[in-house]
């Protein structure tokens, strides 16, 4: 079993890891400070695409948590650097928010409804149906498709909204393509732009995180796992899960322990 102590970077998952809804997690306040100590370095991780670092940032700080924006990284800022590698000034269409969008102008991307190099779909509160009939007319036409991430459903206070995975369901339903790439966890290019953006390899990496099938899932990347059980994964869904935690711990307090 890998040791917590070599590790280098700590991807923290956020809501059901760090916070749940309105309320900071046991242990979260403390693992950060002894990281910050420690000069061990960490990003928050979020496959939600629909915000921007800054308003991450503003939530954590609600919890005193003092987070600059470069401390979090999100799969909108995945997906446009895994654009950006292989074409660094494309044209993009793309679903997203207003925040999503700002991050890809950021990146240098042109914004454009016509004849552009990809078609990008994000979790987008403000969607359309013009914006997925447009999006459905470019997956039909052939253009490279990506999806910033996976999840069906995005968990909120009192239950789900529905998420991209649901979107691109429809997109498939009407034009029998899923997306080319999905960049998200549990997908290797999350990771890939982590080491872009951070310069650490794989093996000094661990993901924390209480969802098995993305935070853990990342673990076929080479990454270290740890599964937090403060919030969807629980002990009992372990026998049956097909990605394995390298270590189980009831929360970020209990980690604190652990690596202290």
């Amino acid at each position: 079993m890998k040791n917590l102590t070599d590790i280098t970077l700590f991807l923290l998952d956020m809501d059901g890891t760090v916070y749940l809804g309105d309320t900071l997690l046991p242990g979260a306040k403390e693992f950060i400070n002894l990281l910050n100590a420690r000069g061990v370095d960490y990003l928050f991780l979020t496959n939600n695409s629909s915000k921007h670092q800054g308003q991450y940032a503003e939530k954590l700080g609600k919890f005193g948590l003092n987070i600059g924006r470069d401390k979090i990284f999100t799969s909108g800022e995945a997906t446009a650097i895994y654009i950006g590698k292989a074409k660094s000034e494309a044209k993009v269409y793309l679903v997203g928010t207003p925040a999503l969008e700002d991050e890809f102008k950021a990146h240098g991307f042109t914004l454009t409804e016509n004849n552009p190099d990809y078609a990008v779909l994000g979790f987008d509160t403000t969607l359309t149906y013009k914006k997925l009939w447009q999006l459905c007319d470019f997956v039909r036409a052939g253009v490279p498709y990506i999806a910033t991430h996976p999840d069906f459903n995005c968990p909120i206070e009192g239950g789900f909204m529905p998420d991209i995975g649901a979107m691109i369901a429809f997109v498939e339903a009407s034009t029998g393509r899923r997306p080319d790439m999905i960049v998200g966890k549990p997908y290797q290019p999350i990771i890939d732009a982590v080491v872009e953006k951070s310069g650490t390899p794989i093996e000094k990496i661990c993901m924390v995180g209480d969802r098995l099938y993305t935070d853990i899932a990342l673990g076929a990347a080479g990454i270290t796992t740890v599964l937090v059980l403060s919030g969807e994964g629980q002990r009992e869904d372990l026998p049956n899960a097909p990605h394995q935690p390298d270590y189980v711990m009831a929360h970020l307090a209990e980690l604190v322990g652990a690596i202290n």
